[in-house]
C-alpha cells in the first residue's frame, strides 16, 4: 500500500461538499468521502473571532493522490484558504486499507497512462 491518509476539508454548505466529494471520488483521488453536515466552526480570520456553520468532509485517500487532491479541492472550493488537513492512518483493517489503495489512482496507473499502454 502507499501510505493511506484521512484528509479533513470543511465546506460552507452541503451542496459544495457534495460537489467536491463527487469530483474526488469520480476522479479516483479519493476512495470514499464521508460528509458530516452542520458542524460549528469557531476560528480567527483577519484578526477577528468568527463562527460559521460548515460541512465537514472526511476523505480517505493515499499519499500518492494527495497533491492532486489538494489542487482539485482548491480549484473547486469557494474559500480563499480552505481547510485541507491530511492525517496519516497509523493502523486500520488491512482489507479496508487495501480497498482505499485499489480505489484510488496510484503510481502504476500514472505510469501506464503516460507511457501509452493500457
Amino acid at each position: 500500500m502507499s501510505g493511506e491518509l484521512v484528509v479533513l476539508v470543511t465546506a460552507p454548505d452541503l451542496d459544495q461538499a457534495r460537489r467536491i466529494a463527487n469530483a474526488l471520488v469520480s476522479e479516483r483521488l479519493a476512495a470514499c468521502v464521508n460528509i458530516i453536515p452542520t458542524i460549528e466552526s469557531i476560528y480567527t480570520w483577519n484578526g477577528q473571532t468568527e463562527a460559521s456553520a460548515e460541512t465537514l468532509l472526511v476523505v480517505k485517500t493515499t499519499e500518492a493522490c494527495y497533491q492532486r487532491l489538494e489542487e482539485r479541492v482548491k480549484a473547486l472550493h469557494q474559500y480563499t484558504t480552505p481547510e485541507i488537513v491530511a492525517l496519516r492512518i497509523e493502523r486500520g483493517l488491512p482489507a479496508y486499507l487495501s480497498w482505499i489503495y485499489d480505489s484510488t489512482i496510484h503510481d502504476s496507473m500514472l505510469h501506464d497512462s503516460t507511457s501509452g499502454s493500457s
